[in-house]
């Protein structure tokens, strides 16, 4: 099972305000600045994310968000289930072969994507962010100007 482009940058998101060190408001830039990823698309999945209400989200010149739960309060399983539009792994309706008709797979498939959804249902935004210093530095949250990221000085 794969998860979306959208539940992934979902968890970045609260990855990234769960790591800051005050109640300060990020913005949207900061975000897709930091993870190099398409402020286009972080809108919509910010958008969704204050509607469940993960986040608070601020509007104006001064505005951004911040996160709304407290950690452990944000179940990894659940952001998955909100995020995800099929957790069906594979869909027989939409197979093209002889064998549509007797598909066997998916009661096998259906019993493997509820134990995937069991064992993220234990983990919380809380286990990601066991390493706030290190989440921090390999994201340059708190380098001087001119500074590069870990990442981007082993690369080079």
């Amino acid at each position: 099972m794969q998860l979306t482009r959208q539940t992934d940058y979902a968890i970045r998101v609260l990855m990234f305000l769960g790591v800051q060190q005050s109640d300060e408001l990020v913005t949207i830039s900061d975000i897709a600045y930091h993870f190099e990823i398409s402020r286009n698309h972080l809108m919509k999945i910010v958008h969704k994310l204050g509607q469940l209400g993960y986040i608070q989200t601020v509007r104006g010149k001064y505005g951004g968000m911040r996160i709304n739960m407290e950690a452990e309060e944000i179940s990894i399983g659940k952001m998955i289930r909100d995020f995800e539009t099929s957790l069906e792994i594979v869909d027989c309706e939409k197979l093209i072969y002889p064998l549509t008709g007797s598909c066997d797979m998916k009661p096998m498939l259906s019993k493997a994507r509820d134990a995937f959804l069991g064992v993220v249902d234990e983990y919380t935004l809380r286990d990601l962010l066991k390493n706030p210093t290190d989440i921090r530095t390999l994201l340059g949250l708190d380098l001087k100007e001119g500074e590069l990221p870990v990442q981007v000085m082993a690369a080079s």
